[in-house]
């Protein structure tokens, strides 16, 4: 049911997708559907149905996703990477020749959509395939694996799955893979009748019990040390190393030679998806050791010339930021490939970059950044590499980082290549397009078209946005019934300081998804660990982390401090809050500002913003607010150095991966313990880690920098506030990044009504009033708020 569908979009924070719409009802409704979803700005499922019914060969499964894209593009004006068309994944091996061909036409019809319908997206519904076998679940498995890795193949970016029915695709049993390619690739025409006779063999399922297997011991060196870069075994690696240098004329030659040819077959099974980040990181770890043994043979063979590499990348994280875990992680998927990696760490000048990049003979410049500040600083970069005559690629990564920034802002400084890397799968692929002549001649033609395309919408939808007038926007605020309300009144007013909070307490409030997402590993927790791509992979990174974080715990590899107080406060003049030194509400510590959402909405909803949630000072409603700041991985850098020196990338991010989820932990236990002592407005609350992580309790934490309240330079304030640096440590940069980066602060806001919600675009005469309440600079403003402008500030 639609009602259904739309409560639920307006409930959800963030992006979701909405699953489905088509064409069956005819071309009317599909857009009544359609611009229901864009205007909650969701993305959307689109199946390959039309009036005439579902769509089941490769002409009719393209011709309907044609129609539905132009539709949408044309006359919704729906963004096309939004689109993720469903050309249905139809079950095959039925015993009707009809169906013969279903799995072959959908790979063919989304090699047509990727190439004619650009930046559509493709999936579709995986365990529908096999439907014929239900009751074997090997063979399932293998099918659901084997269509997964030909739709990967054909463009396909993602699929509906049944936890548990997915097997690694190069663990399926030789003839079982032959006889289940043999139908989903319609090679032969017996192959239904040849496989459901061999089903007969496998049913029933093979056992899961793990054995070391050390068979692969009895292979050549090559062969072994193959095996351990795969595997990510370190256990043996000096003794293969050692045998593989007495048979090399130089040990530089086990470098080039049988290692390369190791990483060479890790490059292809990530590139193929048939390996994952974590495995990755582990053989980069095993690599690294068989480089250091060497190193001191080396070294003593003076004339034995440089490792030969695929080409030098100059990294680093751009200045006023600190967070380097993305960065890290790309660094070792590109030295995995024979990068040479240059690292020049966190918080680096641009001209400390450019400088070594010529110091270097650099080949590729890569920016990484993970706050809205760094977005600038990168455009910053990018200039003057034009301005100092840079001929060099320079690729941009990071949370905050886009496609559409990077072609609306930083190409348009920079003549040469400037390449949006997602993710640390694509560095690999982008780097060798741009070190090949060819390849990159294609891929800037390529980018251009892309570019220009994107910057256009860009333009489209800044012209399209209906706005309302900051005055409009604050008379349609959320309707609080202030007269019969009375806030809580807290416990205890001021300061908490807290000097070595204990680890084994925020152990338990973890919320392990966001760790799965930083190791590129897409899933809920705990649902991810029998998930049927990465559940395998995702149990041994989870099983790694947990007993990393049992040695953190125990062995007290860093602590934890935080500040939180709680302060009388009012809102005044809409949007700004005053925070009184006393009760008597007789003296002004300071004013908080928070911004309002500016664009049109639906009937019934609001516009709102952070201060609608305190009492008004012209209510006479004595109101109160929080703040906090907490941060785990002080001392961290010992370990993290110890690590390092041991080559082992993989333990150096998980560690630093940790102290970022226990912060976040921290901030969540913080906050409840506001709620139950220190406020006290929720003292009965019995909340368990899933409810919390799902924020079933009242009151909200927004952090200056996510979308309730993008401006980072309202974080000074807090410092201000709660003494922080004086009472934790933590310190901010010239970015208002934090350090040390596993950190967490906000506001507490206790109203039942507050709520979360994203600022999106707001106008200049928003801008213009937040300037004068701020006492900042127009120009200024619009430079820390620039992902949110909805109009191009004049140079």
């Amino acid at each position: 049911k639609w009602s259904v569908i739309e409560a639920g979009l307006r409930c959800v924070q963030g992006k979701c997708v909405v699953n489905s719409i088509s064409l069956k009802e005819g071309e009317e409704k599909f857009i009544e559907h359609a611009r229901l979803v864009r205007r909650y700005g969701a993305a959307v499922v689109v199946m390959a149905f039309d009036e005439s019914g579902q769509a089941d060969t490769t002409d009719r499964r393209f011709e309907l996703c044609k129609r539905s894209y132009d539709i949408l593009l044309n006359e919704v004006g729906f963004p096309p990477e939004d689109i993720i068309f469903d050309p249905n994944i139809l079950t095959v091996a039925t015993g009707m020749e009809e169906h013969n061909n279903y799995a072959v036409s959908f790979f063919e019809a989304t090699r047509l959509i990727k190439e004619h319908l650009p930046h559509a997206l493709v999936s579709g519904g995986l365990s529908n395939v096999s439907f014929s076998f239900r009751g074997n679940n090997p063979v399932r498995e293998a099918m659901h694996s084997a269509f997964l890795y030909h739709g990967i193949q054909a463009g396909m970016d993602m699929a509906i799955v049944n936890a548990g029915q997915l097997g690694i695709y190069d663990d399926i049993p030789a003839e079982l893979l032959d006889h289940v390619e043999d139908v989903l690739l319609n090679k032969r025409d017996d192959a239904t009748d040849r496989l459901v006779e061999f089903a007969d063999t496998v049913k029933g399922g093979a056992t899961k019990e793990k054995k070391v297997d050390l068979e692969w011991r009895k292979g050549d060196v090559q062969e072994r040390l193959t095996h351990a870069l795969v595997k990510g075994i370190a256990e043996f690696i000096v003794e293969d190393t050692e045998e593989a240098r007495q048979q090399a004329e130089k040990p530089l030659h086990v470098i080039e030679g049988p290692l390369m040819v190791g990483m060479n077959v890790v490059g292809d099974l990530f590139g193929a998806g048939k390996m994952f980040l974590p495995q990755v990181v582990k053989s980069a770890r095993v690599m690294k050791k068989a480089v250091a043994y060497l190193l001191p043979y080396i070294e003593a063979e003076k004339g034995d010339g440089e490792i030969k590499s695929n080409g030098k990348i100059i990294m680093a994280t751009v200045k006023g930021d600190v967070h380097d875990i993305g960065k890290n992680i790309v660094g070792v998927v590109l030295q995995c490939n024979n990068y040479e990696v240059v690292d020049l760490g966190v918080m680096v000048p641009a001209q400390t970059i450019l400088d070594k990049a010529k110091e270097l003979n650099a080949d590729i410049i890569g920016l990484s950044g993970l706050i809205t500040p760094s977005l600038d600083e990168m455009v910053h970069v990018a200039k003057e590499m034009q301005r100092q005559d840079f001929a060099l690629p320079l690729m941009i990564g990071g949370a905050t980082t886009s496609r559409a920034h990077t072609a609306v802002k930083i190409d348009l400084g920079y003549e040469h290549p400037v390449i949006h890397v997602k993710d640390a799968s694509r560095a690999v692929g982008i780097s060798t397009r741009l070190l090949n002549v060819d390849m990159k001649e294609e891929l800037t033609k390529e980018l251009k078209k892309d570019y220009d395309v994107v910057r256009e919408r860009h333009a489209g939808k800044q012209a399209k946005i209906h706005w309302l007038t900051l005055e409009q926007a604050r008379a349609n605020r959320v309707s609080i019934d202030w007269e019969n309300y009375t806030p809580p009144v807290p416990n205890k007013l001021g300061i908490e300081v807290f000097e070595d909070y204990p680890l084994e307490e925020l152990a338990g409030c973890i919320d392990w998804t966001p760790f799965f997402i930083a190791w590129e590993l897409a899933g809920r927790f705990p649902r991810i660990l029998s998930d049927e791509i990465v559940g395998e992979e995702a149990t041994k990174l989870y099983e790694d982390a947990k007993a990393m974080l049992d040695k953190i715990v125990k062995e007290k590899w860093f602590s934890a401090k935080a500040v939180c107080g709680l302060f009388p406060a009012n809102s005044i003049g809409h949007d700004d809050i005053e925070i009184y030194t006393n009760e008597e509400r007789d003296g002004l510590l300071m004013t908080m500002h928070s911004l309002r959402q500016q664009t049109q909405k639906p009937p019934g909803q609001p516009n709102f913003a952070l201060a609608d949630f305190i009492a008004p000072e012209e209510s006479h409603v004595q109101d109160y607010i929080g703040a906090f700041a907490v941060a785990t991985g002080f001392g961290m850098e010992e370990k993290i150095k110890q690590f390092e020196d041991d080559h082992d990338d993989y333990s150096a991010i998980m560690l630093k991966a940790l102290a970022d989820r226990l912060a976040e932990a921290f901030a969540e236990r913080l906050h409840q313990r506001i709620r139950k002592e220190f406020w006290g407005y929720d003292s009965d609350e019995t909340l368990g880690n899933e409810d919390l992580i799902a924020e079933k309790y009242q009151g909200i934490r927004p952090a200056p920098g996510y979308p309730a309240c993008p401006d980072h330079t309202e974080k000074p304030l807090i410092w201000e506030l709660l003494k922080v640096e004086e009472n934790t440590g933590i310190e901010l940069t010239e970015s208002y990044a934090m350090y040390p980066t596993a950190a967490v602060s906000g506001i507490y806001l206790s109203h039942p009504q507050s709520r979360y919600f994203g600022l999106g675009k707001i106008n200049k005469d928003q801008v213009e009033d937040y300037s004068h309440r701020k006492g900042m600079n127009k120009a200024q403003i619009e430079r820390w708020l620039a992902p949110n402008l909805g109009f191009d500030p004049e140079v």
